[in-house]
């Protein structure tokens, strides 16, 4: 009973050895997942509304007019 066992979990470790190979390509006992390498940034983001000055000017031009426009 006690080589049976035994072998049942010599079993088990190398289907996990070989399955942990598999899933890491190589590189036993990785922690994290690969991390991109330098390359290409990818394409900018599109700003937000408030992100961009030229909205905000824009938007602080409009204001003061009205502003303007209603005092006189």
């Amino acid at each position: 009973m006690g080589k049976l066992l035994l072998l049942l979990l010599a079993i088990a470790v190398v289907i996990y050895v070989v399955t942990r190979l598999i899933e890491t390509r190589g590189h036993p006992f990785r922690r994290s997942a690969p991390r991109p390498g330098p390359g290409r940034p990818g394409p900018p983001r599109p700003l937000g509304p408030d992100d961009d000055p030229d909205f905000l000017r824009d938007l602080n031009r409009r204001r003061r007019q009205k502003k303007k426009d209603g005092e006189e």
